[in-house]
């Protein structure tokens, strides 16, 4: 049976479009300070995966809720069961942007939203795949589980409760990276450097704040500092023009008495490349190090100037490694937090993303030694191990083979530093669905992904479900 695959998908684009655009429109961030037991990572998550279960359950498939955390639309029947793996929660939004990220708008062929390609857009091709199948009857061999997470962004709450009372498929992809596929994830650790609050020198740094999430590099930073007089805050004031100046960063600077407002603005970006943003934090300690704060302050401003600052692979805290198919090991200071005085709270949060021949534990001994021992170490969870599915195995050569099928490019493997869904299965990979020209927006101001990709995905998609239960 030969099927246009390209012509079933454009019958369905409208449709396809709209029900996306109801879904960009809702601002499923996380917020810890208004979740519910009925709404466990707050309000806007929750009514997302309920409008992707209604969607489901307007166009005839079995759903399921889990807890107002996750969920499912399923198809079909069969001994093995396939897993389609998407989210709809979305990082926050920071600062930057041109148009509502909340109000998704098509300009020049690019539509305009949080969570137009992480991950929202590539659920509802991957969906719109699966319908297509269910809407032309055609004859399958497995059940398909398209499962849908709230909580991908921060701590995978979502899956680890369903999981807890779900079976686990058999084998599937997540809609939640790129083409031609991602058969390989690194580990993954959030470890905290935390100090105490206490100053001992000439400045006094009252506060530091920089970052919203672990998996995001800091666009911008703020500092407040107390000074010994108005000369003092006067020379910050010209050492801090001059610095920006030098460095890839914007800024301001107030003085008012003796108290000193900073704010230094970089760039965001993706926590798995760390390299291509300008992280606000660790400018800001960079200059901030040129003042003697002494104690705990010291201390902070130390570790992030001196190991953290450009930094990406971690080699001044001396945790660098490579391996020979899983790439190298990077690291994002993802959170910066001081108060003066305090007791507790005050840490640096690095999201590290690591390779084979790595651990978790050996990394939070190698940073604690490093650092010594005016901090202390600890993570926030025990992380994630290193994923890998071989290029032999039937899914990745099914995936890949559909994928060159439909562009006409050589398809290969790929390990990222990105954690997606896929490696929740032993025989689970990401697919899509940005393409190798597409222009990595995620987690970044002005999120977008191009109209094209977006229906071209969800063509490759639908032949690559088909061809895995037919």
């Amino acid at each position: 049976m030969t099927i246009d695959w390209q012509k079933e998908v454009d019958a369905r684009k409208d449709d396809l479009f709209k029900d996306l655009f109801d879904l960009l429109s809702i601002p499923s961030v996380r917020e810890d300070d208004k979740a519910t037991a009925d709404a466990p990572v707050g309000p806007g998550p929750k009514e997302a995966l309920l409008r992707f279960l209604e969607i489901g359950e307007r166009d005839g498939f079995i759903t399921k809720n889990i807890d107002n955390l996750a969920g499912h639309l399923e198809y079909g029947a069969g001994t093995e069961t396939m897993g389609i793996f998407g989210h709809v929660d979305v990082v926050p939004v920071g600062t930057g942007w041109d148009t509502d990220p909340f109000k998704p708008e098509i300009r020049d062929g690019k539509l305009y939203a949080r969570g137009s390609s992480d991950d929202k857009g590539p659920s509802v091709a991957a969906y719109y795949a699966l319908k297509i199948i269910k809407e032309l009857e055609l004859p399958i061999s497995k059940r398909v589980r398209f499962i849908i997470g709230t909580d991908e962004e921060s701590g995978w709450s979502c899956m680890n409760r369903y999981l807890e009372v779900e079976e686990k498929p058999d084998f599937g992809f997540a809609p939640d990276a790129e083409f031609p596929i991602i058969n390989g994830e690194k580990g993954m650790a959030n470890i905290n450097v935390n100090v105490g609050g206490t100053n001992a020198g000439e400045y006094r740094l009252v506060s530091f704040e920089s970052g919203l999430r672990p998996n995001m590099v800091p666009e911008s930073a703020s500092a407040v500092v107390e000074v010994a007089s108005v000369e003092a805050g006067a020379k910050m004031e010209v050492s801090f023009l001059d610095f920006i100046e030098k460095n890839p960063v914007s800024g301001t600077i107030d003085v008012n008495g003796t108290t000193v407002t900073i704010v230094v603005n970089g760039k965001s970006a993706h926590g798995a490349s760390p390299a291509a943003g300008i992280n606000g934090g660790t400018f800001m300690a960079v200059f901030l190090a040129g003042f003697d704060f002494g104690g705990d302050g010291q201390t902070f401003i130390d570790a992030a100037a001196n190991y953290l600052h450009e930094e990406s692979n971690g080699t001044a805290l001396e945790i660098a490694h490579t391996d020979e198919v899983m790439g190298e090991l990077t690291m994002n200071p993802g959170i910066f937090k001081f108060h003066a005085d305090a007791s507790e709270g005050n840490k640096i949060t690095l999201n590290i993303r690591f390779p084979k021949g790595v651990t978790h534990e050996g990394l939070e001994k190698t940073i604690g030694e490093k650092l010594g021992e005016n901090v202390r170490i600890d993570s926030e969870s025990r992380g994630q191990v290193p994923h890998y599915v071989p290029g032999d195995d039937p899914l990745v050569k099914t995936l890949l083979d559909v994928y060159e099928k439909h562009t006409g490019l050589k398809g290969a493997e790929k390990v990222i530093g990105g954690g997606t869904f896929g490696r929740l299965l032993e025989r689970g990979v990401a697919y899509g669905a940005m393409f190798p020209d597409s222009i990595d927006t995620m987690h970044q101001a002005n999120e977008f992904m191009a109209v094209d990709d977006i229906v071209k995905a969800t063509v490759i998609y639908a032949d690559a479900i088909y061809s895995l239960i037919k």
